[in-house]
């Protein structure tokens, strides 16, 4: 996989699986726009570090994924400095908040809906009008199987997921034509707690239960990502793939 050349930004990759994606787009040659959110600042220096020190280039930058203002001020300052974006990578969303039906509130219900949509929406409308003009651009959004595969407890998250997958796919039909894609990666249960925290024994008995026998490492979501960026990729837009080990099959 070649992305030299490549500008990569990446919303909140500053651990898990966004920090395993920053570091695998500069291992294959993409210089790297790490976005951090308040208070992960020198998180995000950490990965430039660990990047740089592997003879990749990065650069952190705070910014709040669901603000329009610092969004748009942050596209404008890469462009400044590398002159354009060519990969985006939605990896920001709203924490998973357990709760029944029965039990949950409207106000709890819209805040996991907003704050995993507007996470979405607005990186993608700060860089489209530039990936429009290059006529290219590559846009791969982190979801999670339980917008298809419902997980009890977890409705709001569901559906926040499942929206942002929708989302999505309108995003790849309204943009193909200026040679723009679009691509959902949804992890099941990855080692470093995301979305949900579950413990060791948790995780060999989620394993025993998978087709591959284990539960991902932010690694596996990451390549999967990088290939999605990729040339290999050109001709795949408004999928959804499912990266589970087979525990959830598409």
């Amino acid at each position: 996989m070649n992305l030299q050349g490549k500008i990569a930004m990446v919303t909140e990759g500053v651990q898990g699986v966004g920090r395993a994606t920053s570091i695998a787009l500069a291992k294959h040659g993409a210089k790297v726009v790490v976005v951090s959110g308040r208070g992960n600042e020198m998180a995000a220096e950490a990965v430039v570090s660990e990047i740089a020190a592997s003879g990749g280039e990065a650069m952190s930058m705070p910014a709040d994924a669901r603000s329009k203002e610092q969004m748009e001020r942050l596209v404008e300052a890469v462009k400044q400095k590398l002159g354009r974006i060519d990969i985006l990578v939605c990896n920001a969303g709203h924490d998973a908040e357990a709760a029944v039906f029965a039990e949950l509130s409207w106000a709890s219900f819209e805040r996991q809906l907003t704050g995993e949509l507007q996470a979405a929406f607005e990186p993608t409308k700060a860089v489209i009008p530039g990936m429009i003009e290059q006529h290219s651009g590559r846009i791969i959004y982190l979801s999670g199987t339980e917008g298809k595969d419902p997980t009890p407890e977890y409705i709001a998250f569901g559906t926040a997921k499942g929206g942002l997958d929708t989302f999505a796919r309108y995003i790849a039909q309204e943009f193909g034509p200026h040679g723009i894609t679009a691509n959902v990666v949804a992890p099941g249960f990855v080692r470093s707690g995301e979305p949900f925290m579950i413990s060791d024994d948790e995780s060999r008995v989620i394993g025993s239960f998978t087709p591959l026998g284990r539960i991902a490492e932010p690694e596996d979501v990451a390549d999967v990502i990088v290939f999605l960026a990729g040339d290999g990729a050109r001709f795949l837009t408004g999928t959804y793939t499912p990266v589970t080990g087979g525990l959830v099959m598409e």
